[in-house]
């Protein structure tokens, strides 16, 4: 899998909150199961983790770990 690393634009907006990532600490995140999408910018990594609790997005996806 590989990917191209571009840095967005200077208004580039929060994916969650709408704020200016650069006015921040921003985060960029890629689906990279699926061909490496387009990236999503997030103004800080608050902004992502409520992203992730309000979608849901970690539920069945966590690891499984078995001694055998």
């Amino acid at each position: 899998m590989s990917t191209t690393i571009e840095t967005p634009q200077a208004d580039e907006s929060c994916a969650y909150c709408g704020s200016r990532v650069f006015d921040h600490d921003p985060v960029c995140v890629r689906d990279c199961t699926d061909d490496c999408g387009s990236p999503t910018y997030f103004c800080n990594h608050a902004c992502l983790s409520a992203h992730i609790d309000e979608n849901d997005l970690t539920s069945g996806d966590t690891c499984e770990w078995s001694p055998e």
